[in-house]
């Protein structure tokens, strides 16, 4: 006896378009032979099926079983309903809701069936830069609105020709409905802007840029979500040469090379690293130098690692074949300005860099830079979340008020919230200048109408001075919840880690604005979302010259020294006092006595500056964190034991001593310990503090978690020794994996940091 007609409505949301998400319905729907339909709409997708219950079961189980491989399948609810009584199973056109919840797919890599048709001479799309299907290709920097249909990207340009247009209405074509879908008949096209103003198109346009990059220059590169500048990796001179037009000293160049084989000619990689080099999302892994190598010295000066990313475009993939070991590719601006993304402001801004202008006539609607990790304990941990992972969104323990989180000045992203999700921008990078400041208010006028977000609350940084800060203070549209810096850290980790209630903590960084108008940034806090307490701090000492201490670290370790030693610190036998002139010294000192321009700091990332400058690793630094970085890469294996080390109880707080550490390292120096050394029992001396000092908290207060948090948790060996020490004394410990440590993921505890205080007083 067959079973009795049936129907159920279904809805699924997530990432669900723009990933191939119908066709897979419409093939599904026929596999289990069901009639009915299925649209895009506002809030995901929808869909209508009938036939035996048998068969709707078996298609509600696949739908999250075999879904694509860029969907992201949040909820699925089906419901019975009344059958049509359809004879067929359609895909009907997209349907617009109010109150929209469709998630955005982020741009990702060109997939393995899409880079065989580019390598094959017979097929129509051989060669071409922008080839693409619903598995890969451009997604968030060329949407406009949603849902998600060609109208409203910045396809809607190109009328698709024949064949194409068969593709994208074939349902069992991988094509189908692939927004970006063109060929070199009616889409984009690469135009190269020669070093004598000559103009080239399509395939001639990509072997004479490669011919450019192989004579050692520059040619700026338009790529998913901005331009890059790009040279020969291998040249040393047009490295250098690089270097001095964009205006950027010594920090690390990034790197794209053609294999994981190549890349094993210069880098190691253990196979962690080989997932997520080759993940569609394709972010910039910090790799171990091999040594030698053939990469220009230029290329990371003084540093043990290389950024490496493999190619993510066709067109990259196209260039690379010109038997390139590696190509620097560097964000297409220079130093601290936004990367170029209109074709009309990469001839202006980048002409003064660029010998020549790789572009083409796609708009990109949001600039959006690569992202950045490092593998630590075989987990992911972020420096910058941007292209690929953006605009994927936290997933938040619960529903929440809408929230417009305005982050922090340096590395700074944006956050929006919804129910029970936060959107935490692409980076936007340092709120220093105006140009950079347009891209943060466009970034948040673009979200807001493509994720159909309207704010409740605004919420900022306590810092008066941010530019960030003076955006949410002069907005007079919405109730405003300034959030402690270092609170806003550790909210960040409780939100992506689901947790509720009190916890201790760390909170260590360069710079914060403390409600006591100090410096903070060496902060144990007793936490929960809506409020905090400070546990804990490293001691207070003159930051001499302000701004100016956090790029010349020899100021912080005089001022390290004149804590320590009082008069006697210019008589201190260490060779960092011999390159010194004791006149300067004195006026440092004096300045930090009178409280001139040296404002009082508790930073842990400050402590790592002096540290450094007193072994003699950096006396200036060319980017922030540099010194640290160095401190880091210099560490010696093995124990070298313990510095001194306590804390005083000050108030309803304890005070820890740094006076102890300082004398332990010049004690050292004295003696001529090596700087690896030092550095070695300097990380040990800092996760046997914090553990002991953690230890004590429990002891009276009873919490047992721990959140770890802040731009100094990017240095590997602390983040991991301190946690392995905490578990071992029986702590929970959670860090972040979402978002970075560092101010680019503190947008997200701002947002629900916010929250929190806002319901808690209203």
């Amino acid at each position: 006896m067959s079973e009795a007609l049936t129907a159920s409505r279904v809805r699924v949301c997530g990432i669900v378009q723009g990933v191939g998400f119908r066709p897979f319905i419409f093939q599904l729907a026929e596999k289990c032979r069901l009639y009915g339909h299925v649209a895009n709409t506002s809030s995901g997708v929808d869909i209508h099926v009938e036939g035996a219950p048998s068969r709707i079961e078996a298609f509600i189980d696949a739908i999250s079983a075999q879904a694509p491989p860029l969907a992201q399948i949040t909820a699925v609810d089906a419901r019975r309903v009344d059958p049509g009584h359809y004879t067929e199973f359609n895909i009907t056109p997209s349907r617009r809701e109010e109150g929209r919840s469709a998630l955005i797919s982020p741009d990702v890599s060109i997939c393995t069936d899409c880079l065989n048709e580019l390598r094959d001479p017979q097929d129509r799309r051989s060669g071409y830069p922008f080839i693409n299907c619903t598995n890969c290709g451009p997604r968030f920097t060329i949407i406009d609105d949603v849902p998600y249909d060609r109208p409203k990207t910045s396809m809607r340009h190109f009328r698709m020709c024949a064949p194409c247009q068969t593709e994208y209405d074939n349902p069992r074509d991988r094509r189908f409905h692939a927004q970006p879908n063109a060929c070199d008949d009616c889409g984009p096209q690469v135009i190269l802007e020669g070093p004598n103003g000559g103009v080239c198109k399509g395939a001639d346009a990509v072997s004479t840029t490669a011919r450019l990059l192989a004579d050692g220059k520059i040619v700026a590169i338009k790529g998913l979500g901005g331009y890059h500048l790009a040279v020969d990796a291998t040249n040393d001179a047009a490295v250098a040469r690089l270097r001095r037009r964009k205006q950027r000293e010594e920090k690390p160049l990034a790197l794209m090379a053609p294999d994981l084989d190549v890349i094993r000619t210069f880098a190691y990689i253990d196979a962690d690293e080989v997932e997520v080099l080759t993940s569609p999302q394709r972010p910039i892994v910090l790799l171990r130098k091999r040594r030698p190598n053939a990469i220009a010295p230029m290329v990371s000066p003084r540093n043990a690692w290389f950024g490496v990313m493999l190619p993510y475009t066709p067109l990259h993939y196209l260039l690379l074949a010109h038997g390139f070991t590696a190509l620097v590719m560097t964000s297409g601006n220079l130093s601290e300005e936004p990367i170029a993304i209109a074709n009309a402001d990469a001839r202006e801004r980048l002409a003064p860099i660029a010998d020549a202008l790789l572009t083409h006539d796609r708009e990109i609607y949001l600039r959006c830079d690569d992202s950045i990790v490092r593998k630590t304990d075989g987990v992911t941990r972020f420096l910058r979340r941007s292209r690929g992972y953006v605009p994927v969104p936290v997933f938040l323990r619960r529903r929440q008020p809408s929230v417009l989180a305005c982050g922090a000045e340096l590395k700074n992203t944006v956050c929006l919230t919804k129910q029970d999700r936060a959107f935490v921008s692409q980076h936007i990078g340092d709120l220093e200048n105006l140009d950079t400041y347009a891209f943060f208010q466009a970034t948040i006028d673009h979200l807001q109408r493509v994720l159909d977000i309207t704010p409740e609350i605004l919420a900022c940084d306590m810092h008066p001075d941010y530019l960030s800060t003076r955006y949410a203070q002069e907005r007079d549209d919405l109730p405003l919840v300034q959030v402690q810096h270092h609170h806003a850290h550790v909210v960040s980790t409780m939100a992506e880690n689901h947790l509720e209630g009190r916890v201790i903590g760390l909170a260590f960084d360069g710079t914060g604005y403390g409600p006591d108008g100090t410096i903070w940034g060496g902060e144990v806090l007793i936490a929960e979302a809506g409020d905090f307490e400070r546990a804990a701090y490293l001691t207070p000492v003159p930051m001499p010259g302000s701004a100016a201490a956090i790029k010349e670290p020899w100021r912080m370790a005089v001022s390290y020294l004149a804590h320590t030693f009082d008069d006697r610190c210019y008589d201190v036998d260490i060779p960092f006092l011999s390159t010194v002139e004791r006149r300067r010294a004195e006026v440092l000192v004096a300045m930090g006595r009178q409280g001139l321009n040296a404002p009082l700091t508790s930073s842990l990332g400050r402590l790592f500056d002096g540290i450094a400058a007193l072994i003699g690793l950096r006396h200036r630094v060319a980017f922030e964190g540099q010194a640290a970085m160095e401190l880091e890469m210099t560490i010696a294996a093995g124990d070298d034991g313990l510095y001194d080390f306590g804390w005083k109880t000050v108030g309803e707080s304890r005070r820890i001593e740094i006076a102890p550490i300082i004398e332990g390292v010049v004690a050292d120096l004295s003696q001529g310990v090596s700087g690896a050394r030092i550095s070695r029992r300097f990380h040990t001396t800092l996760s046997a503090l914090f553990a002991a000092l953690c230890d004590e908290i429990r002891s009276h207060t009873g919490l047992d978690r721990v959140v770890l948090s802040g731009g100094v948790f990017q240095n590997a060996v602390l983040s991991t020794e301190l946690a392995r020490r905490l578990e071992q004394s029986g702590f929970q410990v959670y860090t972040q994996r979402l978002v970075p440590a560092n101010d680019g993921g503190l947008s997200l505890g701002q947002a629900l940091a916010a929250a929190a205080i806002w319901e808690g007083k209203n």
